[in-house]
């Protein structure tokens, strides 16, 4: 099996209780339906980012579109890490998903 990395870009914040128990719920239900395929459940990431260039500057905000959030999962192939990711709760919230496989290293 192999690692894919799942990058969150948008999405919306709720504005109620109601509304934050209700997507709270759905991400749930979503993990849950992945179950041993999860390996790290992420977590929201802050808009508070800075970028460093390959000379060392250091300036404020994402390279490119702002992560969101990110979640870690194992499958056998990419097709199945997207058919897994097409279930994630941000895609009905407008936001997106970028699925990276991660390249294991020998050390």
């Amino acid at each position: 099996m192999a690692k894919y990395v799942l990058i969150f870009n948008g999405g919306g914040m709720p504005e109620t209780e109601a509304e934050q128990a209700a997507v709270m719920q759905a991400w749930g239900v979503w993990y849950e339906g992945l179950g041993s395929a999860v390996m790290d459940g992420g977590n929201p990431l802050s808009p508070m980012a800075r970028s460093i260039a390959s000379d060392g500057a250091v300036s404020d905000g994402a390279n490119g579109t702002p992560a969101s959030g990110y979640t870690i999962i194992s499958a056998d192939t990419m097709d199945a890490a997207v058919t897994m990711a097409k279930g994630c709760p941000i895609l009905k919230d407008g936001g997106q998903i970028s699925v990276y496989e991660a390249i294991e290293m020998a050390m």
